[in-house]
């Protein structure tokens, strides 16, 4: 007996991989060459564990001129009894080029080898092709003077008309409606189709039970699982004769917004929809030009739906079915309902396909299971941190120039439990940076969270730094430009996850201007406006940022003037307590109450402010060290004879149970003690 022998594209692609698993499933004698391109070719390893060796790699590229097959693979191949074309780019908002050139070049290519190999070519269509035509669309409609309004249409439709043109090709068209998960487990590749307004439906959660929703009726699709599809075109294309014949693989009936809604509404925890709108009066909102088109789009990308899937929202033709009912018939493959399988539909879109699944905290804790870097985490606030967040059950990846004291630092979390990780990182070299980001990355997958704590600081005054310029630009070079390297390396990541948090550890002395730190405070103050910035720009990928104005804290980096200063040192752990604060409540801003009250003075009492922090710059005199001397054996620095100032209690700046003032002053907007 005759081996069958297979050539299908896009086999490593949602429909396609299945499709060669029910070909190989349906014949034991059968022999499938894959179409792929040498990049994924360890794709196709992993699904060939599956096929075992009936499945070959053809090397290929679906947008190359012959398919990238050179004259000796195709003579290989001999001759090929049946060619499945299933590689296309399926994707309303994909630009025209990309799709024209897979869609429509591509198919090109495929039909010559199909020609050449002498094979019946399967194409996989798409309901695409009828366009906005209104009214019944059949089987046999082809051009029927329809719209065609997207790019993807147009270039579905040019495709199928490759095809059908083509002198003695032996040929047969599949039409799926819009494809989504397998009616059995829910898997899904891609959002698509009713996955748009998932996250819409997603945000209506967290209404109570009781809320009366109602709904327009509008947004008709028609629908049907993958399963069906693949079940549908194996059975099909083994059929005797159906050449030349087209097959609508759709639902009987279409389905609109409600439906969708009462499908997933248990499934999903939403209330209970309580009846449906005209869909005329959202007509009005989907049918938007001009600069209500703009305003309709912006809004629409707020809620996570693409602004062009809103100018095809509304299925216009009504699909018939005659041929594949009737080439199906017996073989008991049928469309399921709807119903039946959407909220297995929604469940796996909750676990996997959710843009803003990474936001969801674990119930057991808002840092469990969380990956955080944390920059500078050999000694002070960054090694108080790192301990602090492991303690919550995060994983931490602690970042230093000092390889062995990063090393006491993993040894002490993981003895007590936790879950850290050091890399040797310098965060003024750009490529150090990548590499170690890439590490992070390649090893365990994602980041969460980023705490810029890395910095360095200097308390000179600027009459003793006017021949020291290097001061000024290394710790910038820390503080602000090390910080900016991280985010801009962890920012494509983010964007592709929808979700990041960075928390800046800044200072308190951005808002009073300290004197003596003409070179730190204004580094702080940059990374400061750098993140007010981004943060407007990163709003909707949900990347998010903190920046802690951090009072003086008692670390190794302010012991050459600990005693110089006029306010005591909170200790690293305190700080490793706004750090944590940072990280789960994710407020803007975190201030201390002496640095709001200094905001204040800038704005209302500016001469006055001023005129104390030159007190200050008088009564507490520059170091030793900043001086380029070396101090007597008993010194002690001259203070101002007054009393000092005092920090507010601890009660205060506890940040487990805040007191009464400090609740008073959470309800102001913005401001976070």
């Amino acid at each position: 007996m005759t081996r069958m022998r297979y050539v299908v594209t896009g086999g490593t692609g949602f429909i396609g991989r299945r499709l060669v698993s029910a070909i190989l499933a349906r014949n034991d004698d059968a022999d499938v060459w894959v179409l792929v391109r040498r990049e994924s070719l360890s794709r196709f390893e992993k699904l060939a564990t599956q096929w075992g060796d009936r499945a070959k790699p053809l090397v290929g590229d679906l947008t190359s001129p012959n398919l990238g097959l050179t004259e000796a693979a195709v003579a290989e191949l001999g001759t090929v009894d049946h060619v499945v074309h299933c590689g296309a780019v399926y994707d309303v908002t994909a630009d025209d080029e990309a799709q024209r050139t897979a869609n429509v070049d591509g198919t090109k290519a495929v039909v010559d080898l199909a020609l050449r190999v002498g094979a019946t070519l399967h194409h996989v269509s798409s309901i695409a092709v009828a366009g906005t035509f209104r009214g019944e669309y059949t089987e046999d409609d082809f051009d029927v003077a329809q719209d065609l309004p997207t790019p993807y249409h147009q270039t579905k439709f040019e495709a199928e008309m490759l095809v059908r043109a083509a002198p003695g090709l032996r040929y047969r068209i599949y039409r799926p409606a819009v494809v989504v998960g397998d009616s059995r487990t829910g898997e899904m590749d891609k959002v698509d189709g009713p996955y748009y307004f998932f996250g819409l439906l997603a945000k209506l959660a967290v209404l109570p039970k009781y809320t009366p929703i109602v709904l327009p009726d509008t947004g008709r699709t028609n629908v049907v699982p993958v399963d069906y599809v693949v079940d549908a075109v194996a059975e099909i294309m083994h059929l005797p004769d159906r050449d030349g014949q087209t097959f609508h693989l759709t639902a009987p009936k279409s389905i609109g917004l409600k439906h969708i809604y009462r499908g997933v509404a248990k499934e999903a925890h939403l209330p209970e929809l309580r009846g449906s709108l005209p869909g005329s009066l959202a007509t009005p909102f989907l049918t938007a030009t001009g600069r209500a088109k703009i305003l309709r789009n912006m809004a629409a990308t707020q809620l996570g739906i693409p602004a062009e899937v809103l100018d095809v929202v509304d299925l216009a033709p009504t699909f018939t079915s005659d041929n594949a009912v009737e080439a199906l018939q017996g073989s008991g493959i049928r469309v399921p309902e709807f119903a039946s399988y959407a909220p297995l539909l929604w469940r796996y879109w909750a676990e996997h396909l959710d843009p803003d699944r990474a936001r969801r905290d674990d119930p057991a804790g808002a840092l469990v299971g969380r990956h955080v870097v944390i920059t500078g985490a050999s000694s002070g606030i960054g090694r108080a941190s790192a301990i602090a967040v492991a303690d919550r059950g995060a994983r931490v990846f602690a970042l230093a120039r000092n390889a062995e004291a990063l090393d006491d630092l993993i040894a002490e979390i993981r003895e007590s439990g936790g879950d850290a990780y050091a890399f040797t990182c310098d965060v003024t070299d750009s490529a150090s940076v990548d590499h170690t980001v890439k590490d992070i990355l390649g090893q365990f997958g994602h980041v969460d969270y980023l705490v810029n704590n890395a910095g360095r600081s200097i308390r000179r005054s600027v009459s003793a730094s006017t021949d020291r310029l290097h001061d000024y630009e290394r710790v910038m070079a820390v503080n602000y430009f090390g910080s900016v390297r991280m985010v801009l390396a962890l920012l494509p990541h983010w964007r592709e996850r929808r979700f990041g948090h960075v928390v800046n550890v800044s200072s308190a002395g951005v808002q009073a201007n300290s004197p003596k730190y003409s070179a730190y405070v204004p580094s702080k103050a940059a990374l400061d406006a750098f993140a007010e910035v981004v943060g407007t720009e990163t709003l909707s990928d949900h990347i998010t940022f903190t920046n802690i104005h951090m009072p003086l804290v008692k670390t190794p980096m302010i012991a050459p003037s600990s005693k110089l200063n006029p306010m005591p040192a909170i200790t690293a752990d305190h700080a490793a307590a706004m750090v944590v604060r940072g990280l789960v409540d994710k407020p803007a801003r975190i201030d201390t109450p002496l640095g709001t009250l200094s905001d204040i003075g800038h704005y209302f009492a500016p001469g006055l402010s001023r005129r104390i922090m030159h007190q200050l710059y008088l009564g507490y005199p520059d170091s030793p060290a900043a001086r380029g001397v070396t101090p007597p054996a008993e010194h002690q620095p001259t203070r101002l004879p007054r009393r000092p100032v005092r920090v507010l209690g601890p009660g205060l700046m506890n940040l487990r149970t805040p007191g009464p003032v400090k609740r008073a002053v959470r309800l102001v907007p913005g401001v976070h003690w």
